[in-house]
């Protein structure tokens, strides 16, 4: 689901050119996360376009996408074994009333198509990110993966960390007894999609993820050093995004947007 002042939704926005494409680092790593401004078309075009390249000089690696939730796996495989074009496969998989503007992900799913590269479903489902915000991880995550990324003692920094995006992304308006939950919904986002790419990791894999998610120090990169692999996290930021989270960095023009905190209202007091 995008993530802009969504529920259960966070979204986290050096110097680079505001237009020339980021050179990318070669060879190939073995786990490349490629971010986005989830509403800015212009972002989204230059990281197609940059996947496009990878691939053309040969590398063929699995496409993870945030925008499937893991349960569609099966359907997802049905529609890339079934179609001929990205059109037919988000027909056929892309989940109901998910809010996600296809067009910009429909280059990537061509491309996909194109070299017969695996198309992965890498997002915990809005279901199962509500059940741990009302009861933990276990609530939802297998015992198995709880344990091994010792989810039950998160450090404390990267709980902050996500704490504050939390708020941040509800314009401080959030309940202050939702925030911890909410982040802990987020962290186990980030969780699902670094198992998603370990188990193909060996053959290459890439993720495509909103901003957040791929940041190195609070993201799915975290995750993935605790499992000893490497991974290369390339932001796609508009103009004044922080960009220290990531290993390099792509700068579109900022979106036209209304202000995302114009039609909130604080929550009521008793």
């Amino acid at each position: 689901m995008p993530r802009l002042l969504a529920p259960l939704a966070l979204l986290v926005f050096t110097a680079a050119c505001s237009h020339a494409p980021a050179p990318s680092p070669s060879p190939s790593p073995q786990v490349l996360l490629l971010g986005e401004v989830h509403d800015n078309a212009a972002g989204h075009a230059a990281r197609a376009t940059q996947l496009r390249e990878r691939i053309q000089a040969g590398w063929r690696p699995a496409i993870a996408m945030e925008q499937f939730d893991t349960g569609q796996q099966a359907a997802l495989d049905a529609a890339m074994r079934d179609c001929a074009d990205a059109d037919c496969v988000v027909a056929k998989a892309a989940p109901a009333k998910s809010g996600w503007t296809w067009d910009y992900y429909k280059p990537v799913i061509a491309l996909a198509i194109e070299y017969k590269l695996p198309l992965l479903a890498a997002n915990l489902s809005r279901a199962d990110a509500s059940k741990i915000v009302k009861n933990g991880f276990a609530a939802a995550l297998p015992a198995e993966l709880v344990a091994r990324y010792a989810l039950d003692t998160l450090p404390a920094p990267l709980l902050a960390a996500q704490e504050a995006e939390v708020r941040d992304s509800h314009c401080g308006m959030l309940p202050e007894a939702m925030v911890a939950p909410m982040a802990k919904a987020q962290v186990a986002r980030d969780v699902v999609m670094a198992e998603t790419l370990r188990t193909h990791a060996a053959h290459g894999v890439v993720l495509v993820a909103g901003n957040g998610h791929v940041r190195k120090d609070i993201g799915v990169p975290f995750w993935l050093r605790r499992d000893g692999l490497s991974s290369w996290a390339v932001g796609y930021l508009e103009p004044g995004s922080d960009a220290a989270g990531f290993d390099l960095v792509h700068r579109s023009p900022a979106s036209e947007r209304a202000d995302p905190c114009a039609g909130m209202a604080a929550p009521k007091r008793g």
